[in-house]
């Protein structure tokens, strides 16, 4: 499974924001992109250049190369409603979003770890694919063989306080969770103008 393996913090700086499903920094050091000049002063960013830097902040997020972002993009634009808010959903909907979202791990590179070794099961059956979508109603819960391990539990301590979205119910005793309803765009955890990725595809696709 083809991923990405570099400084995490390098990705964050590109786009000028932290992106929290890859790292757990509050803030950036250097809120400039990273190299030689990237503190130099810039001409302000063509349009092209917005739409891609808003693109490759949802790629880097979620942890999806090209190829595959295009598929969701081309899924978003197919389904009824506005393009933006489906390619948000289908994008959240991902089991190892989800799994981080419910605090089982700090980040969706370990929440996508846990999935791949599979230690987590939808509705009772081992799903080891992070990209699997969840849809409402599907019950996600860490396997019963691993939910002793002491890593989970030292995870659940570090994101105990970590606020989790409306559209997610989760038993921390129990190890288990609900995705109660669709994934909602005001709870992604991080300024995004879904919009502008649509219109980055809109000649491409």
């Amino acid at each position: 499974m083809a991923r990405y393996r570099g400084p995490r913090l390098k990705k964050c700086r590109a786009v000028g924001t932290v992106l929290p499903g890859i790292t757990t920094r509050a803030t950036l050091e250097r809120p400039f992109p990273p190299g030689e000049h990237g503190a130099k002063r810039r001409r302000k960013p063509s349009d092209f250049k917005v739409r891609m830097q808003e693109k490759q902040k949802a790629r880097f997020h979620f942890g999806i190369l090209e190829k595959q972002f295009q598929r969701y993009v081309i899924e978003a634009s197919r389904q009824k409603g506005p393009s933006g808010l489906n390619l948000l959903r289908l994008l959240q909907s991902r089991l190892d979003n989800i799994v981080w979202r419910m605090g089982m791990a700090v980040t969706i590179p370990a929440a996508r770890q846990l999935v791949v070794h599979g230690h987590i099961e939808v509705n009772g059956r081992r799903v080891d694919r992070p990209s699997f979508q969840v849809k409402p109603g599907d019950v996600i819960s860490v396997r019963e063989r691993s939910a002793a391990k002491k890593f989970i539990e030292e995870t659940l301590g570090v994101t105990a306080a970590m606020p989790r979205p409306s559209w997610i119910e989760f038993d921390p005793a129990k190890k288990t969770g609900k995705l109660i309803s669709a994934p909602e765009r005001n709870d992604l955890p991080f300024e995004l103008n879904e919009n502008a990725i649509i219109e980055f595809y809109s000649q491409k696709l």
